[in-house]
């Protein structure tokens, strides 16, 4: 099977003809979207902005972490199934929009981010996660990241400016 006619059952699916005939749906998916993008953006933050070395410094990483990640995760799931079910609605549109690839580009260099510094840079965290100024990869990894969610919020936006009507 081809892309265009994957993209054409996806765009047939039920939920892709559901948000594009009711009046109410694709506003409150867009909505739940938004509101758990927010989310995560906003627990990420608070965990980059640890490992930058700036809010409380008396807090440990893993303290900071932990106390978020759950909502972290259950949030960005929310984000994704949503975006999943926007992207049925308009799946062309979508999937040839450059701000729409751009933003995926952005969530997987995040991700990447994050497996690289749990798997390299996160190896002797117990060492200094209660350093007041982390080691170089820790706040690398931590503005990367911050970066990297600002593209992906940025590129989201960028996508509402650049979408044909339905």
């Amino acid at each position: 099977m081809d892309i265009p006619s994957i993209i054409h059952s996806i765009e047939a699916s039920a939920p892709g003809e559901w948000l594009r005939t009711s009046v109410k749906a694709l506003p409150i998916v867009e909505s739940i979207h938004v509101l758990a993008a927010a989310t995560v953006f906003g627990s990420v933050f608070i965990v980059d902005l640890r490992l930058l070395g700036l809010p409380d410094t008396r807090r440990p990483v893993t303290l900071v972490s932990r106390e978020v990640l759950r909502l972290t995760w259950a949030a960005f799931c929310v984000a994704v199934l949503a975006g999943m079910l926007m992207f049925t609605a308009n799946a062309h549109t979508y999937y040839g929009n450059t701000a729409f690839r751009l933003k995926m580009l952005a969530l997987i260099g995040a991700g990447l981010n994050m497996a690289i510094f749990h798997g390299i840079g996160a190896k002797d965290l117990p060492r200094w996660e209660s350093d007041a100024t982390p080691p170089l990869p820790a706040r690398l990894a931590g503005g990367l990241s911050i970066l990297l969610w600002i593209a992906v919020v940025a590129c989201g936006r960028w996508i509402g400016f650049t979408m044909r009507p339905l």
